[in-house]
This record gives structure tokens, C-alpha cells and sequence, in this order.
């Protein structure tokens, strides 16, 4: 009896060894299927907006619809809601797809 309580209580050989590399793994699968694919994500978000046009029509994060009028160079773009009726919202509260909007809490998409 006193044997088997002195062996539980030994160290395993090796195992630090065995550990390292299961960190190592977690650390990769983390990676693969978490942080590359929200940058993927964000640099199409970020390609989509470098392509916004006046003209294009889009759905807001508050879930405006219009038509996008002029786009400004401090990153901010002129909306027309209605037929006179123009606002000014930031170029990050538009969004390609509902999908995306979704993902980020929003309930926002755009129109073709």
C-alpha cells in the first residue's frame, strides 16, 4: 500500500515534454480556426469600404436605408434617406452583407 501511494505521488517521465506540445497545439488551433479568420474578415471589410461609390445603396448600422451621395476624406460619407433628406454617418457603420452585420450585432446589409 505503501508503495502505490509513493508511485501516485512520483512525477510522470516525460511529461513535461507531452505538455509543451499540447500547449503548442491548442495555440495553433486557436489560430487556424479564431484569429485568422476575423483578419481575413477585417480585411475584406476594409477592401469592401475602400470601394464604397456615391451611388451604391446600403443599409446603416441603426438600420438607415439610402443611397450613398458623397463620400468624405475624413472617413465619413453622405447618405441621402429620402427624396431632399441627406445625413452623415461614419464609413465603418456600413457593412457588405447581413451576414456581417449580424456577426458585429448589427442588423445591417447591402443592397445591390
Amino acid at each position: 500500500m505503501l508503495n502505490y501511494i509513493l508511485l501516485e505521488a512520483a512525477p510522470a517521465q516525460g511529461g513535461g515534454m507531452g505538455s509543451i506540445i499540447m500547449i503548442v497545439a491548442l495555440i495553433a488551433i486557436f489560430y487556424f480556426f479564431m484569429i485568422r479568420p476575423q483578419s481575413k474578415k477585417q480585411k475584406e471589410m476594409k477592401k469592401f469600404r475602400e470601394g464604397l461609390k456615391a451611388g451604391d445603396k446600403v443599409i446603416t448600422a441603426g438600420g438607415i436605408h439610402g443611397r450613398i451621395r458623397k463620400i468624405e476624406s475624413n472617413g465619413t460619407v453622405m447618405l441621402e434617406i429620402a427624396d431632399g433628406v441627406k445625413i452623415v454617418i461614419d464609413a465603418t457603420m456600413i457593412y457588405p452583407t447581413m451576414q456581417d452585420a449580424v456577426q458585429t450585432g448589427s442588423d445591417v446589409k447591402k443592397e445591390d
